[in-house]
């Protein structure tokens, strides 16, 4: 069976960037499991793996547009420590989630100066080419139900 809409997809993966360095990689641990046409991986490799078949393997490279969008410097802003409530020691590094215009979304601190946090709601892969290196170790027709949700189940997907 290939890779389709409302097809299940396992893969094993390692996610380089532009310099080499390991990002993230399913060795060692399950495949990750999606169903493919739902939007549960980045568009870039989705598309990439369209047709491809238990067993194969591919090395991808996925523009910043496919992947997690460009970088977005309206997404970066300065508030106040007293917005951090309950929170004694705020360092570079935390997440945080935050209430925007365009609903919930998570912020990374990135810098603090006396009482200001400057916070950067842009996935941290944002602006990054993305490189996959993918072998493909099962391919099954999803359920009525993982369609109706919108995901795998089971190993390696989502478990209710």
């Amino acid at each position: 069976m290939q890779a389709a809409e409302n097809s299940v997809v396992s893969m094993h993966y390692t996610l380089t960037n532009a310099k080499g360095e390991v990002i993230d990689s399913s060795q060692g641990s399950d495949p990750l499991t999606y169903l493919h046409g739902a939007g549960n991986i980045i568009p870039g490799l989705e598309k990439a793996l369209l047709g491809k078949q238990a067993g194969d393997k591919l090395q991808v490279t996925v523009s910043a547009a496919e992947g997690y969008g460009e970088r977005d410097d309206s997404l970066i802003q300065q508030v106040p420590k007293r917005a951090f409530q309950g929170v004694p020691n705020i360092e570079p590094g935390m997440t945080f989630h935050a209430q925007s215009s365009q609903g919930p979304m998570r912020v990374m601190v990135t810098a603090v100066q006396g009482d200001m946090v400057t916070v950067d709601g842009n996935h941290p892969l944002a602006g990054e080419t993305l490189n996959f290196d993918v072998e493909i170790t099962e391919v099954r027709a999803a359920t009525l139900e993982e369609i109706a949700h919108g995901h795998a189940h089971g190993a390696g997907g989502h478990h209710h």
